[in-house]
């Protein structure tokens, strides 16, 4: 891995070092000569990030520490922030349990953004990189007549928006907020990923590597969903312009590789490209009525009722033209995906 070394001298804090997109980040810092920190809610965690990063093609030795924190208390974030010249923030709570409520999912996530924020102001941080979602600008419009774009934000007046949506939404806005009114100088910028794909580093992966994971193991059918895409790495090289590209201050960029996809068109680019891995795969796709049926019975059908035949495509232009990012394709993604599962031995037995 080449390394470039005119950044030596500067230390990067990303939080929630156990996170997809965080290690990504990391692996990128390194790549680029910084030194790192990084949080963990428990130091149990550190040998399993190293060994993910090592999987990613960096041992960085001492180039990167680790701090414990956690986004719902106060210690440890001024230690960790101390000496940083930028902070790279990707975590946020997940709540566990299906009857979660809405304030277990939302007031933590507002309540841990101030705290990184609050910590990063204190330490005399230049600039934070908000990891947000897609999930604060789609929700709750119902069918679009064009592409999402930077300046809409989900609406939160509506019944069909998640907690989970909700809370990136208010937690992001409360972040601006912060920065607006008590910042001190402080610069933000926003990263809004679509469905984030690509290698897993290990068993412990990311949410959304569940979509192509399930199409792989032979999942019954396809409901009709449709959903942008874009790969970790990617979305990684766009935190890092992020983070010190003038142009990026006080704005936030949507991220996502081309146009959104139907997950019938997903299971199509695996059996073409996935050879006898993708003997599984089903590219049927489930009548509206037959998914709503089983979303009576089945909790993990429910989440996907409101999203059924709803066009979610995005536009990364922003990002394209002012930090001259440029992603790898979906099918790309899609792609590593699973080539990524199959070497790591993540797919059912009989793949």
């Amino acid at each position: 891995m080449e390394i470039d070394m005119n950044n030596k001298e500067e230390r990067v804090l990303v939080t929630g070092g156990t996170g997809f997109i965080a290690q990504y980040c990391i692996l990128a810092l390194l790549n680029r000569g910084y030194h790192v920190r990084t949080t963990v809610r428990s130091l149990t965690r550190e040998a399993e990030v190293r060994d993910n990063l090592k999987a990613g093609g960096a041992e960085p030795g001492d180039r990167l520490s680790f701090f414990t924190a956690d986004l719902t208390a106060d210690e440890g974030w001024a230690e960790a922030a101390a000496g940083c010249i930028y902070v790279i923030h990707g975590a946020s709570p997940t709540p566990t349990g299906n009857q979660t409520s809405e304030e277990e999912w939302i007031q933590p996530a507002v309540d841990g953004n101030l705290r990184v924020l609050r910590a990063a102001r204190n330490a005399g941080v230049r600039r934070v990189v908000l990891t947000s979602a897609f999930g604060a600008i789609c929700a709750g419009h119902g069918q679009m007549k064009r592409p999402f774009n930077e300046t809409d934000w989900s609406d939160l007046t509506s019944k069909n928006v998640w907690p989970y949506q909700k809370s990136k939404t208010l937690s992001e806005r409360a972040a601006w907020e912060f920065v607006a009114g008590e910042g001190q100088g402080l610069e933000l910028s926003a990263i809004n990923p679509v469905t984030v794909l690509g290698p897993v580093l290990g068993a412990d992966y990311s949410h959304s590597i569940r979509l192509i994971k399930n199409i792989m193991d032979g999942q019954p059918g396809i409901p009709r969903i449709n959903s942008g895409f874009v790969d970790v790495r990617d979305v990684a090289d766009l935190h890092l312009r992020a983070m010190t590209h003038e142009a990026a201050k006080g704005e936030r960029f949507l991220a996502i590789a081309g146009e959104s996809m139907w997950l019938a068109e997903v299971a199509k680019v695996l059996k073409q490209r996935m050879g006898l891995a993708a003997d599984k795969v089903s590219t049927r796709v489930l009548p509206n009525a037959m998914v709503r049926l089983g979303a009576l019975k089945d909790p993990a059908l429910r989440g996907a009722v409101p999203l059924l035949g709803l066009n979610l495509n995005a536009t990364s232009e922003k990002a394209m033209r002012l930090l001259s990012w440029s992603p790898r394709s979906r099918e790309e993604a899609i792609v590593a995906t699973a080539e990524s599962l199959v070497r790591h031995g993540l797919l059912s037995d009989a793949n």
